[in-house]
């Protein structure tokens, strides 16, 4: 019998007698929080893992760890530049690894930036929006032939893509006026929805795409909001919470949100996860339309998993790259 993971499951105890040697995993964000932990996990038993970042110094004093443990198991770490705010960068990261040729097992998309002021990207795209959804559609798409029949996309989203879906007439906020968080909540369904239509165009070539929520974790994520601002809506969501019938909210451990990433990545049957949204070790169940429920807790929108928006997506995000992905 299946061994069942959970809530309060680590990645230690979500990897524990698995063997990943000979595999090769790309991890996106591995100079803070869940991407360094996600490496760590997988070099710790075994695999050969690609951290890329914006800032290669930051993330090899990052990833001390890491590469200790990838010593210890007969697994291995390389980094690898990429700003996913640029897609110059974001292609000449790719590029690097396809004349490259090795093949990877597993890709995770971990990066990501929330609530940041109204800015745009290096390309003019508003910054969560290009950042969080189009840095990694470029990427990914450009590598896709490199993932080993078998293989796998991860795609890091959040429960905070409740907070909006994706307007296909207004992706860059030319006409919304900004708000951060609704910006943070577009982009997370973006993520979603891009693993939808990954897992339908790569599944019969034996390559699966799934979403994860990681669970609310204290990371460098939260480093753009203003002082008590967290604490301010812990408060705010623990009265919601309560009113609702639901538990106290508790933030996660660092390795307990990695889990997900990694029980998604390479435990999990492909077919339980492709084309889902993974939390809590368990694919997530799907809300009704007309439930109210707080922005930290469990399930997913339905609007988030729309194969139609999510072909429509793929299609404006290729739009905007000028880019065309088969």
């Amino acid at each position: 019998m299946a061994v069942q993971f959970g809530a309060k499951s680590t990645t230690d105890e979500v990897l524990a007698g698995v063997d990943l040697k000979g595999k090769r995993i790309l991890v996106t964000g591995v100079s803070a929080g869940l991407g360094i932990e996600t490496a760590r996990a997988l070099a710790a038993h075994g695999a050969d893992v690609v951290g890329a970042a914006r800032d290669l110094d930051k993330a090899k004093r990052a990833t001390t760890e890491v590469s200790k443990a990838a010593a210890e198991a007969g697994g291995s770490l390389e980094l690898i530049e990429l700003d996913l705010a640029d897609l110059k960068s974001v292609r000449a990261a790719a590029d690097k690894l396809v004349a490259d040729g090795r093949p990877f097992d597993v890709v995770i998309a971990n990066a990501g930036v929330m609530a940041t002021p109204e800015g745009k990207t290096a390309d003019g795209f508003e910054t969560q929006f290009g950042t969080n959804h189009l840095g990694h559609f470029v990427f990914v798409n450009r590598i896709a032939g490199l993932i080993r029949e078998g293989g796998r996309l991860v795609n890091l989203s959040s429960s905070g893509h409740r907070f909006g879906d994706v307007d296909l007439n207004d992706l860059n906020f030319e006409t919304t006026a900004y708000d951060a968080f609704l910006a943070y909540g577009r982009s997370k369904t973006a993520n979603i929805l891009f693993a939808v239509e990954f897992d339908r165009r790569h599944r019969e070539h034996g390559v699966r795409a799934a979403a994860v929520h990681p669970g609310g974790i204290h990371t460098e994520l939260a480093r753009h909001m203003p002082d008590g601002a967290i604490a301010a809506f812990i408060d705010q969501l623990q009265e919601q919470r309560a009113a609702e019938g639901e538990p106290p909210f508790e933030f996660k451990t660092i390795p307990e949100g990695a889990a997900t990433s990694v029980w998604a990545g390479v435990v999990a049957a492909a077919d339980e996860v492709g084309g889902r949204y993974c939390e809590d070790c368990h694919v997530g169940v799907v809300l009704p339309a007309d439930r109210q429920v707080s922005a930290i807790s469990t399930g997913v929108r339905g609007y988030a998993l729309d194969p139609a928006t999510a072909k429509a997506l793929w299609t404006k995000s290729e739009g905007l790259v000028g880019e065309t992905f088969a």
